[in-house]
């Protein structure tokens, strides 16, 4: 008997975890991404306990993965009418007495990407680049997917993981408009500098009037820097915003005179990789399904990276999904579709409820963080200084940032 198929659309963060995972458990995943390759979008992201717990179940991955530990996180503030340290706090220590681990890791996006991709071909799952989802054809036990490159797959159920632009989702929910947040951000990748702000094994805030920069290590060598505040849209293609606009920014952005290593980490960043996108996220969708087809991490439940969440609520996405097919399709053959249907309706009922909380808390966290106005700036400040104090609070304060 052939193993059951399954197509799982987008090869970026969670489609490759969740092929393996597939393939782990007797099905026949073909992982189709709409890119000729890995990208070399974006810059970087944090795995949180949450998230890491779902890949260590995976032999030996995470293990290989090329990160920066982050121990502490630290809050500063320039702005000039309460400027200094706000505080800061143990997450490592915090982390360990809540979760059992005491780890969060800065990845390099395009790094941690070509590390899933080579574990999904390791696993043996069959990727097929260049096959852009574009419609979808339910039948009674299957479901056949055409391609913008004229080649269509049947297999019994399909896996919508292809982001924040999911044509998934287009075929099944039909085409809204995605939710410009207002705020924009710019960021960079720099040598970890020799000085006493170096963040080593820390995360970094600062706080401004209106905007917010936040640093942390994705190796041992180098860091990620990021800068929030509210501007026109700017659409999000994640890639780098040209030589002349990234020098201009070097030499004239108010954060180049920023103290706390801010003013530092923007002006020794290579000009080439200083990248700058609009932060959008769409409707709350109330399910994630029709009959054979679901939509899992960014494809149903996009977040701004305020928290961040987004990889690692994928992950979890993952986890829950392949925990169901194991209980109601213990034996991996191709599901009826009202078992599918109980599947994906059981998904829904435990994710929905946690994602959607978290997209909101994201995005008021990103509110929080680029707040207008001296009177509010220092309430906000004061507001670290007391997540700071409360040491029980702080465990429960989500470190980590996507980019």
């Amino acid at each position: 008997m052939s193993s059951t198929k399954v197509i799982v659309a987008g090869a970026g963060i969670a489609g490759p975890v969740l092929s393996i995972f597939l393939k782990r458990n007797g099905y026949d995943p073909i992982l189709c991404e709409r890119t000729e390759g890995v990208s070399d979008a974006g810059l970087s992201l944090c795995l949180q306990p949450n998230g890491l717990s779902v890949l260590a179940k995976i032999p030996g991955l995470v293990e290989s993965l090329v990160g920066g530990s982050i121990e502490k996180r630290v809050f500063y503030s320039v702005l000039p009418e309460d400027k200094g340290i706000l505080g800061e706090s143990d997450i490592a220590k915090q982390l360990q007495e809540e979760h059992g681990v005491g780890i969060v890791l800065g990845v390099r996006r395009t790094v941690f990407h070509q590390a899933l991709v080579e574990a999904a071909q390791k696993a043996g799952v069959q990727i097929k680049w260049g096959h852009k989802l574009v419609s979808l054809d339910q039948h009674d036990e299957s479901v056949t997917v055409k391609f913008e490159n004229g080649v269509e797959e049947t297999a019994s159920f399909v896996i919508g993981c292809d982001g924040l632009h999911s044509n998934t989702r287009i075929c099944l929910f039909g085409d809204e408009k995605a939710d410009f947040t207002g705020l924009v951000q710019t960021g960079g990748i720099y040598a970890i500098p020799q000085s006493k702000n170096a963040p080593n094994s820390r995360m970094i805030d600062i706080f401004g009037n209106g905007t917010h920069m936040i640093s942390y290590p994705i190796n041992d060598k180098q860091c990620v820097w990021v800068a929030t505040r509210r501007e026109p849209e700017a659409k999000e293609t994640w890639r780098a915003m040209g030589i002349d606009n990234a020098e201009e920014f070097k030499k004239s952005s108010l954060y180049v005179e920023w103290d706390y290593g801010g003013g530092e980490m923007v002006k020794s960043t290579d000009a080439s990789v200083i990248i700058k996108y609009g932060l959008y996220d769409r409707p709350e969708l109330k399910r994630w399904h029709k009959q054979r087809v679901c939509l899992l991490g960014d494809a149903a439940h996009p977040t701004s990276p305020h928290l961040g969440q987004g990889a690692n609520q994928a992950f979890e996405d993952i986890d829950i999904l392949i925990s169901l097919l194991a209980k109601y399709n213990p034996i991996p053959h191709s599901p009826p579709t009202q078992v599918l249907e109980n599947i994906f309706s059981e998904l829904e009922k435990a994710r929905i409820p946690r994602s959607s909380d978290l997209v909101k808390k994201a995005r008021l966290q990103g509110e929080s963080r680029v707040t207008e106005g001296v009177e509010a700036c220092i309430k906000r400040n004061n507001t670290y200084r007391d997540i700071c104090k409360d040491q029980e609070s702080v465990g429960r304060f989500n470190v980590g940032q996507r980019q």
